[in-house]
């Protein structure tokens, strides 16, 4: 009876098994067909949102790992990824590198590098997606120019989850990030920082 049971219960999980299966081998090719670059042994598991423009590149290294909703990771829940280039937009995410349903948007440079973890449904964007100005929101015949700057995540660097990164930072190699940060200023390599704005807490041990 309770191998019955047992089986019962792992019913609901066969879908989601046979469309990680399924979305490890369409996701890869689909990146392919539509203009980016994808390394050997990278996993994309589960549906993505993804869109580049024409002249943008998306590139993803070797053995780079992105699970998207469908409680791989519980912190994300039902979260989906995001990978969105606009414009001349250049996203690189290094390899061996690991996310969890992030939202990566770039209009200008965002450049991930290798062995970096990502928590679970962090945003990173290096562009204010609106205009600042209410004037230019509100009167469609003017020009919106939306700010733009690079934003660097060096090798080996650790973002907790539900962090948000903003334009034009650096975060330095194999610093780790708090949960929930809000990272607006570079953060130099080997410390622990964390907070909303994000500031060192400490050096991390061990940094080179």
């Amino acid at each position: 009876m309770s191998a019955l049971i047992t089986f019962l219960s792992r019913l609901p999980r066969v879908g989601t098994v046979l469309r990680m299966h399924f979305y490890r081998r369409w996701n890869p090719l689909r990146l392919r067909l539509t203009g980016c670059t994808v390394g050997k042994h990278s996993n994309i598991i589960n549906s993505i949102y993804l869109f580049r423009e024409p002249n943008a590149q998306i590139t993803l290294g070797d053995h780079v790992t992105i699970t998207s909703g469908e409680g791989f990771n519980p912190i994300c829940r039902n979260v989906h990824a995001c990978l969105c280039a606009r414009g001349n937009g250049i996203i690189e995410i290094g390899d061996h590198t690991g996310m969890s349903s992030p939202c990566i948007w770039a209009t200008n440079h965002i450049k991930i590098g290798r062995h970096v973890l990502i928590g679970g449904d962090c945003m990173i964007m290096d562009n204010d997606a609106h205009n600042l100005d209410a004037v230019e929101r509100r009167d469609p015949t003017l020009a919106r120019e939306v700010k733009s700057a690079p934003i660097t995540i060096e090798d080996e660097a650790f973002i907790g989850a539900h962090c948000i990164v903003l334009k034009g930072v650096t975060i330095g190699a194999r610093s780790v990030i708090g949960s929930g940060s809000v990272v607006t200023r570079d953060i130099p390599a080997d410390c622990v920082a964390a907070g909303n704005p994000c500031k060192v807490i400490r050096r991390r041990e061990g940094g080179e």
